[in-house]
């Protein structure tokens, strides 16, 4: 396990799958990450790579040929290796190898860097295409955290995530895993949506910020402890296992969706894919206060 810590917070990153495992306040020891009991649910942040949800049948197509792929894709099961590190710091990177390439057709390296900066946590993703080809994938991440923060007189239903801008948001709704993107339906966000173990009874809440800078800020008006989650991805999650009373809830910067009810299994034309060039190079991210 990896540390970096500075005068208010320490964090702890497993380099299997490169996941956050614990963000800690110096002073008062409060856990803000859910802590994987597999009652719930077993992970902590994973990183999805190279798909974000599931696909239909968990198959795609490429040149013709099938491919197997499970939800979320195989970097969260992947070891990391430690890149660079500073006190408060840490980069890890996963190549493409022979055995990714029995999932997944293509070079790729995928790199996240971890930054300390006060009270805030930057992640910094960079995917780099080595080939002649274009690198078509999805990057998502899915931070767990707990519900409530600390005081034990906190109920799920005392919290309530905002969102900043304020506004109406368009939604995309879910039929089983599977996003019906040409359906659309809108969220009024101008007010805090509370929350409830059966706002999620058709899982995520997928809201499409259209690469706009946006936070989402998870808290109670009980107590001053909660996160602030900013992104400029072009989607975001908002996720707690249904029917599971779970004491968590996810916010999840998505450059991806699960595949579209009406897909089509090629993955060139899969909903939001990401098409990066030959030696290009993708760079994207998320921030998160803890308060």
């Amino acid at each position: 396990m990896l540390t970096i810590s500075n005068e208010y917070l320490t964090v702890l990153i497993n380099p299997l799958g490169a996941e956050v495992t614990s963000v800690k306040d110096n002073a008062s020891h409060l856990e803000y990450m859910w802590q994987a009991n597999p009652v719930y649910w077993p992970r902590h942040a994973p990183i999805l790579f190279p798909i974000v949800g599931r696909l239909q049948d968990n198959q795609y197509q490429v040149n013709g040929q099938t491919y197997q792929l499970t939800q979320h894709g195989f970097a969260r099961d992947n070891e990391f290796r430690l890149w660079s590190r500073t006190p408060s710091s840490v980069t890890l990177r996963y190549a493409s190898d022979d055995q990714s390439k029995t999932k997944y057709p293509f070079d790729f390296a995928l790199t996240v860097k971890y930054t300390l900066t006060a009270h805030q946590l930057k992640v910094a993703f960079t995917v780099d295409n080595p080939s002649d080809q274009t690198l078509p994938f999805s990057l998502g991440a899915h931070p767990g955290f707990n519900v409530p923060f600390g005081d034990v007189f906190n109920k799920f239903e005392d919290y309530q995530v905002t969102v900043a801008p304020k506004r109406v948001y368009q939604r995309v709704p879910l039929v089983g895993p599977y996003s019906d993107s040409t359906h659309s339906v809108p969220l009024d966000l101008t007010h805090p949506l509370r929350l409830s173990h059966d706002l999620f009874d058709h899982d995520a809440q997928v809201l499409t910020l259209n690469d706009q800078e946006t936070t989402v800020m998870l808290g109670t008006p009980r107590d001053d402890h909660g996160v602030a989650l900013t992104t400029t991805a072009p989607y975001l999650g908002i996720w707690s296992p249904y029917p599971k009373q779970a004491p968590f809830v996810c916010l999840e910067p998505w450059w991806g969706l699960a595949d579209d009810v009406h897909a089509t299994g090629e993955l060139t034309s899969k909903v939001a894919i990401q098409k990066l060039a030959a030696h290009a190079q993708f760079n994207a991210g998320y921030q998160v206060t803890y308060f």
